[in-house]
């Protein structure tokens, strides 16, 4: 059997700028994916290697690129889940990771927890020799705006849905 993977560039809007650097993203998302399930076939690291070609795009909301927070911060969660036996792990609100997805997946490999959060989180990366980063390095030239979670906050779903 061949193997599947599907990805996916985010949910909402995607405005006309940034349609081609999206597709393009996912494009070499699912190519470095791919490659690593037929190679080595280990799907887990295909997943993971995926979400880190998208979280070192700017397109994305999601590592570098992050939308940021009412108060201007970055603040990241990522989770990933291995399909074989369900074991999750997760980081929540981690303002220094350059690849949340990478350290969702130490968080559950290498402890008890599913889930940790903030400073905890950012101190069980560097226990794992993952070097924290200053939030400006995660935040593109364009990206200094929170303008869009503002609109998000006020309008909501409404704000989304052009069709009113």
């Amino acid at each position: 059997m061949e193997p599947i993977l599907i990805v996916h560039g985010g949910a909402g809007d995607i405005i006309d700028s940034r349609i081609k650097g999206k597709f393009d993203g996912m494009k070499i998302a699912v190519r470095i994916g791919f490659q690593i399930l037929k190679i080595e076939d280990d799907p887990l690291t295909a997943v993971e290697r995926a979400v880190n070609v998208m979280e070192n795009l700017a397109v994305f909301n999601a590592g570098y690129g992050s939308v940021l927070t009412e108060t201007g911060e970055v603040e990241m969660d990522a989770l990933i889940i291995n399909g074989t036996d369900l074991s999750t792990g997760a980081v929540g609100a981690v303002r220094h990771i350059a690849n949340p997805i990478s350290l969702a997946r130490l968080i559950m490999e290498k402890t008890s927890h599913v889930f940790l959060v903030g400073s905890s989180a950012e101190t069980f990366a560097e226990s794992q020799g993952i070097t924290l980063i200053p939030t400006e390095c995660l935040i593109p030239p364009k990206n200094t705006s929170t303008e869009p979670l503002r609109k998000y906050i006020k309008y909501g779903y409404l704000f989304n849905n052009r069709n009113g």
